[in-house]
């Protein structure tokens, strides 16, 4: 019956007299505007690198070849590795030498950040690799722990050392080490001392850097124990840590008894003599040359910081060069300052930089800059009495000290411990003595820099 339907619907639509209607279409489609015409951009428009990743100039410059030595010359991300651009610290690393050699100690050497700690132990690595020590350098991190530390130390001293397998046994000739006889246990600091007492035929140094990341309590306290067995042993492999005061205090306090096995030297600021020397070996390698003022100007803002005096040797160099100069200048150093204190406010929190545009609203800039020069003098706590002529004028430092309670009170800068004339203050975030330092001086120079800082809360 499909038929009968068919002609039925058929006959009805003769009859229908409803507009037609069409259903709405899903979507509405448009013609595309027509797109701008591409803009040229000249070659050269974009900032490129200026050398490739072999360190082979990319582009023709005048002073690629000036660029390629600075980057040798002046290293602040990074540390010194050989000893051609090492400046100073020749007494440091003398009595590092001596303890190591002379007197068969472990040593610790400890600061504060920026003074040059891993560059001095790389260059002491290198000396010793020099006199043929086996030399691991291991870097801490806040997972370190004892057994995976050593067992990678382990794993860079041949079998050839130990004192049961000689040069032409099984093991030493198909490559084996120390790692290769240590059990699936952890390593405990009884098994690293018996292992380490069977050295023979070389002397090893085990440096590890960065020991106050360390977070793990029984990997430090455990490093303490390592050191009192490999004196009892008189074993051949000595420890060098790098690290920080309370490092120190707290390895002794571990095992008092290895008080007489280490040799402790705090790494001081460098002298004005070398941080001269700093800028004018950088000076020989890139081939620039900086003016007395340009030198004097580094030397005293970097406050014998060997972190702050390569940043602002590279940073002024880096001027001179876009200036079409190859003789830095004072005020090429004036305008690196302004560029690392952006650099450095990005490090300091946002509560701290708006306590000191209050500050410097209300005059108080210089009194703050010349405290902020005492505590990176003295390594953190200071007195009214460490501030001297180096952090400014006689009424600047005048002024900081008839207000320092006031400071104390008013700015939430600072924090204080003691009383009466043991009474100490120190800066509350680790990052803002470099900044306001750089900041006060840079203010100083700079009135309309001083203008800015003033004017940046409002």
């Amino acid at each position: 019956m499909n038929w009968f339907y068919r002609i039925y619907d058929w006959v009805l639509g003769l009859f229908d007299r409803s507009p037609a209607t069409s259903p709405e279409p899903e979507y509405v489609w448009r013609p595309a505007a027509a797109e701008p015409a591409p803009v040229a951009i000249p070659e050269g428009a974009y900032p490129r690198f200026m050398a490739s990743a072999g360190d082979q100039t990319a582009l023709p410059d005048a002073f690629a070849a000036i660029r390629a030595k600075l980057r040798q010359a002046y290293t602040p991300a990074q540390p010194v590795t050989d000893r051609k651009m090492f400046s100073g610290r020749s007494r440091v690393l003398g009595s590092v030498i001596q303890a190591i050699e002379d007197q068969r100690l472990h040593t610790v050497i400890y600061g504060e950040r920026g003074l040059g700690k891993t560059s001095t132990l790389h260059v002491l690595a290198q000396t010793a690799r020099d006199a043929r020590y086996l030399v691991l350098y291991h870097t801490c991190s806040a997972s370190s722990n004892f057994d995976d530390v050593f067992r990678a130390v382990c794993a860079g001293i041949p079998l050839m050392f130990h004192a049961d397998h000689g040069p032409t046994s099984q093991q030493t000739e198909r490559g084996d080490n120390f790692a290769s006889i240590l059990g699936t246990e952890p390593v405990t600091t009884r098994v690293v001392g018996e292992l380490f007492g069977k050295v023979v035929g070389t002397r090893i140094l085990v440096i590890l850097d960065e020991f106050d990341r360390a977070e793990n309590e029984e990997y430090r306290r455990n490093i303490a124990e390592l050191i009192k067995s490999l004196s009892d042993r008189a074993a051949r492999v000595q420890l060098l840590i790098g690290g920080v005061a309370a490092n120190l205090s707290e390895l002794i306090a571990n095992v008092p008894s290895i008080q007489r096995n280490i040799f402790a030297l705090q790494l001081p600021k460098m002298p004005p003599s070398e941080i001269r020397d700093l800028v004018k070996n950088g000076e020989s390698i890139s081939g620039l040359t900086f003016d007395d003022d340009a030198v004097e100007t580094i030397t005293a803002k970097s406050l014998g910081f060997p972190f702050l005096a390569t940043l602002l040797s590279q940073r002024s160099a880096l001027t001179a060069i876009d200036s079409g100069r190859v003789e830095v200048t004072a005020q090429d150093v004036e305008e690196a300052v302004g560029e690392v204190i952006e650099e450095f406010r990005g490090r300091v929190s946002r509560r701290s930089v708006s306590r000191i545009e209050a500050c410097a609203a209300e005059g108080a800039l210089p009194a703050l800059g010349a405290l902020a020069g005492a505590a990176q003098t003295v390594g953190g706590w200071f007195s009214p009495f460490d501030l001297a002529p180096i952090h400014g004028d006689p009424a600047t430092l005048s002024k900081a000290k008839a207000n320092l309670d006031n400071l104390l009170a008013n700015s939430g800068l600072l924090e204080t411990r003691g009383e009466g004339a043991d009474r100490t203050y120190h800066f509350a975030e680790e990052s803002v003595p470099p900044y306001l330092w750089l900041v006060a001086g840079h203010a100083h120079a700079d009135a309309s820099f001083a203008h800015r800082i003033a004017g940046a809360e409002a």
